[in-house]
């Protein structure tokens, strides 16, 4: 998942770009403070964030000045005598917003790495002037006039391709926030954008509350199932929060679900469970529910100002679905051998649990736990085994390998305290082409969880690419919530989580490899951006990486070929669950946009919807509404969660693409055709137009069934 923070700023603030480039106006230079987060970097690697000397207590002025500092630039745009031209307006507008850029960098870091209570309540302070900010720009009546005389000259007499494209997006964009309303109408626009961006920055943080807050300890005699590495860690954890003696499950997914997999303990399985899928859902101050009506009910007062019915048509229009229909038509279309394929894992499930005497009915809280003994049963496979062989150090150099197979690249670690970092466990690589020996730029990686940090995976940039002011590096990170290892110990990971590991590397390939000239053409589709990391996954089962990079943690000895067997004949083991649970979160997150928020109680909409749709009782949601972060604390993927799904079918059709070469997955000039069409243009180019250049031919849903073990009608 691409880093919410950091979309949200560049979709939304329209003129707001984390290039950070080092050519700052002369009036900005001159204007600015000392202020560390304002400052331009500086050091290696043309210059690098100082995150070793942030502080909380500079972020509200840092991003105040910075503010105001983008409004002069872009009050100098919307009051240019000129007539407005490309240059004077559109390229003007890609070159605002640096220091901004750079202050949301280290914001950014605060927000989802490092945060603290104290640093909530300045990001709950600032979110309403953000969004005052964000409205001073897309409501500028000068400006806007400016942007859609050049959208309409270049309707008439077109740009060159990229030119042509932040044309059409920049106008697209201002359109679409409300830049065509009446003064009344935009005044009302604005006040619904300020009360969201206190209601997101709300609910993000409950969520966060309750995952630090609802820890489950377990004694000694409560470890049955556990694997060492898991007891170390988990006695580690609690040690670190003055619990000696005990054991620590956190509420997050990292913990939880090895615990749910293997833990004897049944009642202890159903007491983490409900920690973790009640998040936001508590009763208590730090309950969602009332939030989510009220940002169901202001999105569709927004959209409803411009003239849509709801909140989903308004959305995907610019989206490669384009219509709720389109996305709901994808999503039904696998639904039901979803569910049909989890009825028979539940019978397996409870044929094992009956042979084992265990005399109980499967509930979500076994199904991970009775779904591993069928694996073992039907496929031999214990997934305990694949971990041997799963560390996370051999993983990121399997990622490397990958990377320099299909894109050229070479990452070479840079000595420690040459770059800042924002905590310790931060490690940092320069990005080099192969070949040339090209500097490309830096790969941040940030592997465990902890206090203050939020949860699941993501990708993100604190300096883009782009070239239509000299090309500049790109400065990307990875972000993960592994289980930190005590000490001497190795990280080892599920194959699920390896699979998590590898796309989101594909998001900071598709960052590194942008062939892009201006900054708003590093943003992306929501249901295309999703694809390039999917098809990534790929590469872990690949034979290259598995007989070269997955090897026994204490002997070094490579994975058993009779191991690899197994783990490829179950590879569509237990989809009915990965894929209902995913597919039911993108259903309701469409189905509570499209319905009428008065009145909504949100529990019962979510039972009532579920039910409806035939949802198995025996799994949850992969996301409950009242936890559905990437849905509810932003708009990134509001109504556009099934864009995993979309760009799962053309990931499994590029795929088919490999297989059919004569060098497979590693097949040198398919890699070409990857990295030309489907990474480089990043939004340079349509996405439907750039599959078709990769593959010659729309992308067609069968290869996606046949990936999952569905039948094919």
């Amino acid at each position: 998942m691409i880093s919410k923070f950091i979309k949200t700023f560049i979709f939304c603030s329209l003129v707001i770009f984390v290039s950070c480039k080092k050519n700052t106006s002369e009036t900005t230079k001159k204007t600015m403070s000392e202020n560390i987060l304002i400052q331009e970097w500086t050091g290696p690697y043309d210059g690098v964030p100082a995150f070793d000397k942030m502080s909380i207590e500079a972020v509200k002025p840092a991003i105040e000045e910075a503010m105001a500092l983008n409004l002069i630039e872009i009050e100098s745009i919307a009051n240019n005598e000129e007539p407005p031209t490309f240059e004077n307006t559109i390229a003007a507008m890609e070159r605002a917003g640096k220091p901004l850029g750079r202050v949301f960098a280290y914001y950014g870091i605060m927000s989802s790495n490092v945060s603290t209570p104290e640093f909530r309540t300045v990001q709950a302070e600032l979110a309403p002037k953000l969004s005052d900010f964000r409205s001073q720009i897309s409501q500028n009546e000068k400006l806007f006039q400016r942007i859609k005389a050049v959208y309409e000259a270049a309707l008439e007499n077109p740009l060159e391709d990229q030119e042509q494209r932040v044309v059409e997006l920049t106008y697209k964009q201002f359109e679409m926030n409300g830049a065509n309303l009446d003064a009344e109408k935009k005044k009302r626009y604005a006040e619904i954008n300020k009360e969201l961006s206190s209601l997101y920055t709300d609910f993000g943080n409950n969520i966060l509350h309750d995952e630090e807050n609802y820890i489950t300890y377990l004694t000694e005699d409560q470890l049955g199932g556990l694997s060492d590495g898991f007891i170390k860690s988990a006695a580690k954890i609690a040690t670190d929060k003055e619990e000696d003696g005990k054991y620590a499950i956190t509420n997050t997914r990292s913990s939880i679900d090895p615990f749910l997999t293997y833990s004897t303990h049944r009642e202890l399985r159903k007491r983490v469970w409900e920690n973790y899928y009640s998040r936001g859902d508590n009763g208590d101050q730090f309950d969602n529910n009332e939030i989510i009506v009220k940002i169901l009910k202001l999105r569709k007062e927004r959209v409803g100002l411009m003239g849509y019915d709801n909140y989903a048509e308004w959305r995907l229009q610019d989206r490669m679905a384009k219509t709720p229909e389109n996305a709901m038509d994808l999503m039904m279309a696998v639904w039901p051998a979803s569910i049909a394929r989890v009825k028979e894992e539940v019978t397996d499930m409870q044929t094992v649990a009956n042979e084992l005497g265990d005399n109980i009915t499967i509930e979500p809280w076994d199904y991970r736990y009775y779904a591993e003994k069928v694996r073992k049963k039907k496929y031999d496979l214990d997934s305990d085994e694949v971990k041997q062989y799963l560390q996370l150090d051999k993983l990121t150099e399997a990622m490397f390998f990958v990377a320099g197979e299909l894109f050229n690249y070479k990452f070479t670690p840079v000595p420690e305290g040459t770059v800042p970092v924002f905590q310790e466990d931060v490690k940092v690589w320069e990005v080099t082409d192969k070949t040339s020996g090209k500097h490309i730029g830096l790969w941040y990686l940030d592997p465990y969880a902890r206090q203050g940090k939020r949860s699941g995976a993501w990708a993100t940039t604190y300096r883009s690419s782009s070239s239509f002011e000299g090309e500049t590096n790109v400065l990307a990170s990875n972000n993960s919530n592994f289980v930190k290892p005590a000490p001497g110990e190795a990280v080892l990971v599920s194959w699920d989580d390896a699979i998590t590991f590898f796309h989101e590397f594909g998001h900071a390939l598709h960052f590194f490899s942008a062939n892009v000239k201006y900054p708003t053409l590093n943003g992306g589709v929501r249901d295309y951006t999703e694809f390039q990391s999917q098809l990534l996954e790929r590469w872990l089962s690949t034979d290259k990486v598995i007989n070269t990079y997955l090897v026994h943690y204490k002997t070094g000895e490579p994975i058993p070929a009779s191991l690899v067997e197994k783990i490829k004949k179950a590879a569509t083991f237990n989809e009915g669950f990965n894929t209902t649970e995913y597919l039911a979160s993108a259903l309701i997150d469409m189905k509570i946009h499209l319905a009428d928020p008065e009145n909504m109680d949100v529990d019962t909409f979510e039972r009532e919807t579920l039910n409806a749709l035939g949802m198995p009782k025996e799994l949850p949601m992969r996301h409950r509404t009242p936890q559905f972060g990437h849905v509810f604390s932003g708009e990134g993927y509001a109504t556009a969660y099934y864009g995993y799904m979309w760009a799962d079918v053309l990931t499994s059709d590029a795929a088919e693409a490999f297989k059919e070469s004569e060098g497979g997955f590693y097949d040198k000039d398919v890699a070409k055709k990857l990295v030309k069409y489907l990474f480089a243009p990043r939004n340079a180019m349509d996405p439907a137009e750039a599959y078709k250049k990769f593959r010659g031919r729309d992308a067609k849903i069968e290869a996606l069934m046949k990936d999952r073990g569905f039948p094919i009608k």
